[in-house]
């Protein structure tokens, strides 16, 4: 089914994307990657408070190259969302709901999808260069020394995406190979 949906994404609407969706997400979104995830996750350890809100957000798992003159952004495709599995629990823990990457997750992260009822979207690898054209603001907001991997505040419009794992732990990557290999044995 296609959606288009408007972000925060609360636990209600969360509650609403089936596995196989097809999403178009509007509104704002933070970026973060490994080095930022482990940042943010050792700053709760300590007691301190994000550079965000965490609440109901959506962490889009990007390191975006350098804006060409004249634009927002640049190249602003998906990484490997697994770097960030030691991190998610956390994040969700505290309120982070969606999360934007590619690749599989691991068990630990689908039960917190679960428990917290997150939604993990997958983005197209290698089309980086046109999805940035779905972002309209780009703001850096934390860990400027990270450069590329600094955590950003972005706005989007349409940004296209496929529901992977939805809330209640349903799994593309699993209901997808296995739809393809019964297909197979007809």
């Amino acid at each position: 089914m296609e959606k288009h949906i408007t972000l925060p994404l609360t636990e209600e609407l969360a509650k609403t994307l089936r596995c196989g969706d097809t999403v178009y997400l509007t509104g704002t979104v933070y970026t973060s990657r490994d080095a930022g995830h482990k940042r943010m996750c050792e700053a709760l350890a300590r007691g301190e408070s994000l550079p965000f809100d965490p609440t109901d957000a959506t962490i889009y798992y990007v390191g975006p190259t350098p804006a060409k003159p004249g634009h927002v952004i640049g190249s602003a495709g998906p990484t490997t969302s697994g770097r960030m599995d030691a991190y998610a629990p956390t994040m969700m823990s505290v309120g982070a709901r969606g999360m934007i990457g590619k690749g599989a997750r691991l068990p630990e992260v689908v039960e917190a999808m679960k428990k917290y009822s997150g939604v993990y979207f997958g983005a197209i690898g290698g089309a980086g260069a046109l999805l940035a054209k779905c972002i309209k603001k780009c703001d850096l907001i934390a860990y400027e020394d990270l450069g590329a991997e600094a955590l950003r505040e972005l706005y989007v419009e349409d940004f296209p995406t496929v529901v992977i794992i939805d809330s209640e732990g349903r799994n593309l990557y699993e209901t997808g190979r296995a739809e393809y290999l019964a297909s197979k044995k007809d």
